[in-house]
């Protein structure tokens, strides 16, 4: 019984191959859970990317806006006639409308970026089954005997 236990028997060899069978496993594992985050995240870069634009759009057309208002102030003080400040007033208008309308759809855009949830429902596969229960918790989730 004692040559079983000692150290360098022969039946420590399989057990040595396989943790590192489940090393290399885990390993290669956790390296396409990182290459799945990788391409989730980079489609979420590519909806920021538009919700920027279009946030940047907003803030052009505000500042061009600002411009006219600022011409308009000055034709109202030269006006003759019709006045040239209500044609240049209603421009300005315009253009913060447009502003605001860009402004709203960038908010729009920004709403829907959703983080890496397919990652998420990976790694929550990979802690059920290494724990061996089914029911493991979703990452952020509280679990219902911690609510009580």
């Amino acid at each position: 019984m004692s040559d079983r236990l000692a150290p360098g028997s022969g039946d420590d060899v399989p057990l040595k191959k396989l943790i590192t069978s489940a090393i290399a496993d885990m390993q290669r594992l956790i390296k396409a859970q990182v290459e799945l985050a990788k391409i989730e995240i980079a489609g979420s870069a590519q909806a920021a990317a538009k919700t920027g634009g279009l946030l940047t759009g907003a803030l052009v057309m505000a500042g061009t806006g600002g411009l006219f208002l600022l011409v308009t102030i000055a034709y109202v003080l030269v006006a003759i006639g019709l006045p040239v400040w209500a044609g240049f007033g209603i421009v300005t208008a315009f253009l913060f409308l447009v502003a605001v309308i860009l402004g709203l759809l960038g908010r729009s855009a920004a709403k829907k970026i959703k983080g890496p949830e397919r990652t998420i429902a990976e790694i929550n596969k990979t802690k059920a089954a290494l724990s061996g229960h089914a029911s493991t918790p979703a990452i952020g989730t509280v679990p219902s005997s911690a609510r009580d």
